[in-house]
């Protein structure tokens, strides 16, 4: 069943106050009618109409609330995932950045070198060419991208990206787009 359908289900009061008396142990009709105040006719209604959308059934002459209709529900007619946008034009670096860079943060620095340039790249093109920026200025955009904000300033540096003198630093290297 559709997820709206069982949620329209719920939506008369009658069948949401049974259907709550049911999930909390109310196991016959004059169970649910005593714990919910509602008269006899009206909980048999709930009840059945509960049964026909298959979130409640009766086991053993006890009736039982059928919790797992949502879960399959939802699993049944969930929507597709949205399809991650690729952060690199290129495959082998996209594939690179889907592994270690998430919600525009990196998770971790990767240990081989090769993926550890793809990664630092990729940030260092938060940076504009040309433009010289005061350390604090670095250490606020790095941080967006890390925690560890200061090892990535140097690994920038020391890969060639970014260049410092006099506590100024100006991107040196890295790819631009034009």
């Amino acid at each position: 069943m559709r997820p709206d359908a069982l949620c329209g289900l719920l939506a008369e009061p009658d069948r949401l106050t049974t259907f709550a008396a049911v999930v909390l142990g109310a196991a016959s009709p004059s169970e649910v009618a005593a714990s919910t105040g509602l008269p006899a006719r009206q909980v048999v209604v709930a009840l059945r109409r509960l049964e026909v959308g298959g979130l409640v059934a009766s086991v053993d002459g006890r009736i039982v609330a059928e919790a797992n209709a949502f879960k399959e529900s939802v699993r049944e007619h969930a929507p597709a995932p949205a399809a991650e946008e690729d952060l690199d034009p290129d495959r082998a670096k996209a594939a690179v950045l889907r592994v270690f860079v998430r919600d525009g943060r990196i998770v971790r620095m990767p240990a081989a070198r090769a993926k550890r340039r793809i990664i630092l790249e990729h940030v260092a093109a938060s940076f504009e060419p040309g433009i010289r920026y005061p350390e604090r200025a670095v250490d606020a955009i790095l941080r967006a991208w890390h925690d560890d904000h200061a090892s990535l300033r140097r690994y920038l540096v020391d890969e060639g990206l970014m260049t410092r003198e006099d506590g100024v630093y100006w991107r040196s290297g890295g790819y631009v787009e034009v």
